[in-house]
């Protein structure tokens, strides 16, 4: 029986291992995810001489989901399988939308056929731009009979276990700055992330496995001067002298760094340290419960954050962060300026 709840690895590494499944519906508002898992099937389940007579992309827009259907239960020409690729597949549901029970529907069409696929067809749905509602029947269908994915946005505190983890898949490693550098200059854009990545490891001389800040200055044009993940780990860290020397840089270079920018960064960790707070299980595992965290990478910052400051100081902090972020918008009409803010509220943090 497929389960739904096997994650992006997973699947991954089960295609790794040659072993494919009937059905996958893999849908959600990250791209990437989905795009990466249909391509690897595009590109690995057929040997190439079989694809032009066993492999086929299909568009929701342009088909029906009859159509999909009568081709998955065709049986393959020469071949072990044959595999359909249907692109854009939230469209094929649209019509089922509102459960009307015509047995004719498209997600009656569906629901039937995951539940006795053709075992020689790989069919993929790549369901973008959101999730099927779980209360619909074949929502749940699917679920008990396909590999489901639900290709979630990933967060900023995520992004150092992406890195980390393509590098390792790559034979490579990369210092903590430099994935610092990675995430905070390109964010949750993971097609754009992974991209350069890619460069970065085809860019690399031969025999060296470790990628600096150095180099990825050279070949991404990323700064490697301070970054706002080295001064919030200073603060989480309470290195006073770091984190003020990061402020003196911020206040000098505030187009690039205004002072909203720094604050939009603290006040999510603070606010999530608040929660590990009260979190009943202090584990790593229990913390990363608590904060809706997929892994625990990112969990040490927290339970060091947890060792610094108590629940009243987060608190505290929380609302001077507030109050200083509305003070660099000019909401407090004592305030004529930003200069000194950044390292005012700096040391009301850290004393």
């Amino acid at each position: 029986m497929a389960t739904s709840s096997l994650s992006y690895h997973q699947i991954i590494s089960d295609l790794k291992k040659g072993k494919y499944s009937p059905v996958y519906f893999l849908m959600g508002d990250e791209p990437f995810f989905i795009d990466t898992i249909s391509d690897y099937i595009r590109e690995n389940a057929l040997p190439e001489e079989a694809r032009d007579f066993n492999q086929l992309v299909l568009y929701g827009n342009d088909t029906t989901m009859n159509e999909v259907i009568q081709r998955a239960r065709a049986y393959p020409m020469g071949a072990e399988r044959q595999v359909i690729i249907v692109k854009e597949a939230q469209h094929l549901l649209k019509k089922d939308s509102d459960e009307s029970g015509s047995s004719n529907s498209p997600g009656d069409i569906l629901a039937a056929y995951v539940q006795a696929p053709q075992t020689s067809t790989v069919l993929v749905f790549c369901h973008k731009n959101g999730s099927l509602d779980k209360r619909r029947k074949v929502t749940s269908v699917i679920e008990k009979n396909c590999i489901m994915f639900d290709s979630k946005k990933v967060k900023d505190d995520a992004l150092p276990q992406f890195i980390t983890s393509f590098l390792e898949e790559n034979g490579m490693r990369m210092t903590p700055k430099g994935i610092s550098m990675m995430a905070e200059s390109i964010g949750t854009d993971l097609s754009r992330l992974n991209g350069e990545l890619e460069k970065l490891v085809m860019a690399m001389p031969e025999g060296q496995t470790d990628i600096t800040p150095e180099f990825i200055e050279k070949h991404i044009g990323i700064s490697k001067d301070f970054n706002i993940f080295e001064f919030k780990d200073a603060i989480i860290r309470r290195d006073i002298y770091k984190a003020n020397q990061i402020a003196r840089y911020y206040e000098n270079n505030a187009k690039t760094y205004p002072i909203q920018l720094i604050t939009a960064t603290l006040f999510p960790y603070f606010s999530n340290l608040m929660l590990a707070f009260y979190s009943p299980d202090k584990s790593e595992n229990g913390i990363a419960q608590q904060l809706d965290m997929r892994s625990t990478w990112g969990v040490r910052d927290y339970i060091t954050g947890m060792k610094n400051y108590t629940a009243s100081q987060t608190m505290r902090i929380l609302n001077l962060i507030r109050r200083f972020d509305a003070k660099s918008k000019g909401l407090d009409a004592t305030a004529n300026t930003t200069d000194g803010l950044l390292r005012e509220l700096l040391f009301m943090i850290l004393h």
